[in-house]
């Protein structure tokens, strides 16, 4: 290999690192300021970064501006106490088993997934259907309940895969019914576009959030895998608070019949409905 051809290789491993990085930047939680990061905030800063996605310390290091050996010295600490695992292959860092099973406590007293299971027994029988439960941590919209049938396996509607609020009709519903404040926030950011399909104008997504706010009803084709579609409808509280959304995930040809769509339409609607009034939510209150 010649002098040349290694300087390229270099550059476009730093290009590909920076990448990365940008990336990584792009998704912090609103309340993480990469710049006042101490002790357990930093552990914490680390955590989120990589349930985004696995990265290398170098990738960590550039997305929270910090020292490279303070945060191999934290991600060292989080491995040893398996918070964090380490792909041997790769050498990038992921979610380790001990947040696992922290996590399904969460899941397991969960109450919008107790008032909503009798309702998701019930639409699990439907055909070409991913079946999901969702809410918001951050800027994403997050799964905390997935069901479809083996037969119809639609990539990225499993666990683990969480996209930014903007993207799907999951995200829409739970941006839609934030305060106004948060939306302009969001907004405000640099919005991910993860097919050609993704709405990324911010003049064309607050359209789209106001008609779902009136509607109750999102419905996006594309904008997440150009094969699927989803609709969703929001889960309220007693206090009127949208706290989930139910989400259908099904591949756009199911779309070709407009009965199917209206009668999935319904059914969702409806579901949500009764789980919200479970959850203690009035109309009108």
């Amino acid at each position: 290999m010649t002098a040349q051809s290694k300087q390229r290789g270099r550059k476009a491993a730093m290009d590909e690192a920076a990448s990365e990085a940008a990336a990584h930047r792009g998704n912090l939680p609103s309340a993480i300021d990469p710049g006042s990061l101490r002790g357990m905030d930093r552990s914490f800063a680390v955590l989120e970064l990589l349930a985004q996605a696995p990265a290398r310390v170098v990738d960590v290091t550039r997305a929270l501006d910090l020292p490279w050996a303070t945060v191999h010295r934290t991600i060292v600490q989080l491995e040893k106490a398996q918070f964090l695992r380490r792909d041997p292959e790769t050498s990038r860092y992921q979610i380790g088993p001990r947040l696992w099973h922290i996590g399904s406590a969460y899941l397991s007293n969960h109450r919008v997934l107790t008032a909503a299971m009798p309702y998701l027994a019930k639409l699990s029988e439907l055909d070409g259907i991913a079946l999901q439960v969702v809410e918001r941590i951050g800027w994403q919209s997050v799964v905390i309940y997935s069901h479809q049938h083996v037969d119809e396996d639609i990539t990225k509607a499993h666990y683990g895969y969480h996209f930014p609020l903007h993207c799907a009709s999951k995200g829409h519903v739970l941006l839609a019914n934030e305060p106004p404040a948060f939306i302009d926030a969001y907004l405000a950011r640099p919005l991910e576009r993860m097919t050609p399909e993704t709405v990324t104008d911010p003049v064309r997504l607050r359209e789209i959030l106001n008609e779902v706010r009136a509607s109750d009803f999102a419905l996006t084709v594309g904008d997440v895998q150009l094969f699927a579609a989803s609709m969703a409808a929001p889960i309220r509280d007693a206090t009127g608070h949208t706290v989930a959304t139910l989400c259908f995930v099904f591949r756009k040809n199911l779309l070709k019949s407009d009965a199917r769509r209206e009668t999935l339409r319904e059914q969702i609607g409806h579901a949500a409905h009764s789980i919200s009034l479970d959850l203690g939510w009035r109309h009108g209150r």
